[in-house]
């Protein structure tokens, strides 16, 4: 056992396939390593404390709103048998909340990655979504595991729920990805609820836009592999003009794709559920990403990110992993 230990994670995008993805649509997500969560672990003379933005204090005083997060510890306790063991955990996030980014499943992840490096025990792939899998379910009910598969990965995830989530193919050397928090709360329950209504009320001008969507996503793979970012860019802006026509995008949303793309992306769209929440957009270079930014900022982002993808780890074709079931 260690005297102090750190685990961490990142915010999850999703690139392509929002919403279709609840209907076994294939979808896209990317880790964004410039946004992250740091869990630190370490020994103290007395109790069982934790410090976030949203508590600090003893564990075992922690509110409602964080019961997943409570119930984790609880069980990573048990696990190694440390019920007695005095110990401090500070979780430090850069992750907003309610913006899509994930970051319930960031902290679960950061705080696995803790506990074990901690107690020196070596930690697979499928423990760790399988025990960040505690939390989620706590806190999101019925979460796909996108976003613990996403926080804690090296490269982009291709997912298709309850089937495949496996590390993918990756191959853009001089590109970036522009986030843009658009300061409103994302509304996950209203917009899914929205795009089901739709299907079922509408389904002759529905149905068709997430097909589409999913077929976006599969081109998209092909895209990435390749290093076709004028493509990704397309298909970007495509997935946008069908979110919006699904209802989930709003007139923020829709601003600030067209500030990104009148100031040299390659394309942009909401990212996540929607009717708020953030936008990305793809740049060709650094030079237009920063460019972007600025602009984005300007027209009322409350922050932006970049994300270069120069240091992303490329797949090897070895085995991927499996879901966890």
């Amino acid at each position: 056992m260690k005297d102090k230990a750190t685990g961490k994670s990142y915010a999850k995008i999703i690139w392509f396939g929002e919403h279709s993805v609840v209907y076994e649509k294939p979808a896209i997500a990317i880790p964004i390593y410039s946004v992250d969560v740091v869990a630190t672990i370490q020994r103290i003379p007395t109790g069982q404390q934790i410090h976030c933005r949203y508590f600090d204090g003893p564990i075992s005083e922690m509110a409602e709103n964080l019961r997943g997060v409570k119930t984790l510890i609880t069980h990573l306790v048990s696990l190694f048998g440390a019920q007695r063991l005095a110990f401090d955990l500070d979780i430090q996030s850069k992750l907003p909340a309610e913006r899509g980014m994930g970051s319930s499943a960031a902290t679960a992840i950061a705080i696995v990655r803790a506990f074990f490096d901690f107690f020196e025990v070596n930690l697979t792939r499928s423990q760790l979504l399988k025990l960040a899998d505690i939390e989620e379910k706590i806190t999101h009910g019925n979460p796909s595991g996108l976003d613990s598969a996403t926080a804690s990965s090296n490269m982009p995830i291709w997912f298709i729920r309850n089937k495949i989530n496996e590390q993918i193919d990756f191959n853009l050397p001089t590109s970036s990805l522009v986030i843009a928090d658009s300061g409103i709360k994302g509304k996950t329950s209203e917009a899914v609820s929205l795009v089901h209504d739709n299907l079922v009320d509408e389904p002759e001008s529905s149905q068709p836009l997430i097909d589409e969507l999913g077929k976006i996503a599969e081109t998209a793979r092909n895209a990435l592999a390749t290093t076709d970012d004028v493509l990704l860019g397309k298909l970007m802006t495509q997935s946008q003009r069908d979110l919006a026509q699904l209802g989930v995008s709003n007139h923020t949303l829709d601003t600030f794709c067209q500030v990104a793309c009148d100031n040299h992306a390659l394309g942009a769209k909401l990212t996540g559920s929607g009717l708020g929440g953030c936008v990305i957009a793809l740049a060709k270079n650094q030079r237009d990403a920063q460019q972007i930014s600025t602009a984005l900022r300007k027209a009322g982002a409350t922050q932006t990110w970049i994300q270069s993808f120069k240091n992303y780890q490329f797949s090897t074709g070895e085995a991927h992993d499996n879901l966890v079931r």
